[in-house]
């Protein structure tokens, strides 16, 4: 089978983000796999697929936005993942964080706002035969009672505090990555590791910008 032009050009975009990861300090043989195996173009407009590998934010369906490479790659470092995790996400988006998780974890749980999000995320996951991935529209700020606890959690929208819910819902020992600032002003992520009894230690990451966490189900979209 002959591989087209923009097959190659991707080809080489992939290897190029690689290095890029490397260079940036990405050590996780696990994370470098996983970024390799999900095609990026995939989960960004069609208009956008030439700036797939790009280090920057790009905007996606409902006001939203698919976050630069390096902070997805970054984050999933930070969770140190391993293939007995179950994992929350909240803020699924066009399905590219999901992808790269679910890719090492065992199984990964994702909530977004909008049901649009939600199905089109699904549709890409299923072309790409990824299984372990349960989803759906609904308050992310709220977590997922119903299969707590998790191992790991990651908000990928900015809260103004971290919600009770998802530390409530994190297991002992486990990792949340959360950013936490207002909407247009300073935001960090948080590195939260439980303890015993419950006790949380916080660790400030780096500076981030995201769009906000915002309560509740979107009801149209």
């Amino acid at each position: 089978m002959l591989l087209g032009p923009r097959h190659h050009i991707e080809a080489e975009q992939r290897a190029e983000f690689q290095l890029f990861l490397r260079q940036r300090g990405i050590r996780s043989n696990n994370v470098l796999r996983a970024l390799e195996t999900v095609p990026r173009s995939l989960f960004v407009p069609e208009e956008l697929q030439p700036h797939a590998y790009s280090d920057r934010a790009l905007p996606i369906a409902c006001g939203q936005t698919i976050s630069q490479p390096f902070l997805v790659a970054y984050m999933t470092e930070q969770l140190e993942l391993n293939d007995s995790h179950k994992v929350l996400e909240v803020g699924m988006g066009s399905g590219y964080q999901t992808a790269v998780l679910a890719r090492i974890a065992r199984r990964v749980y994702t909530i977004d706002r909008y049901r649009t999000l939600v199905v089109s995320a699904e549709a890409r996951l299923q072309a790409l035969r990824i299984t372990n991935v349960t989803a759906m529209p609904g308050d992310g700020s709220q977590g997922w009672p119903a299969q707590a606890p998790f191992d790991r959690i990651i908000v990928t929208a900015a809260a103004d505090q971290v919600p009770k819910p998802l530390c409530d819902q994190l297991a002992e020992g486990g990792i949340m990555l959360i950013p936490v600032g207002a909407a247009q002003g300073e935001q960090r992520l948080l590195k939260l590791v439980k303890g015993p009894n419950g006790a949380i230690a916080e660790k400030s990451l780096m500076a981030v910008r995201f769009v906000p966490l915002i309560a509740g189900r979107a009801a149209s979209l």
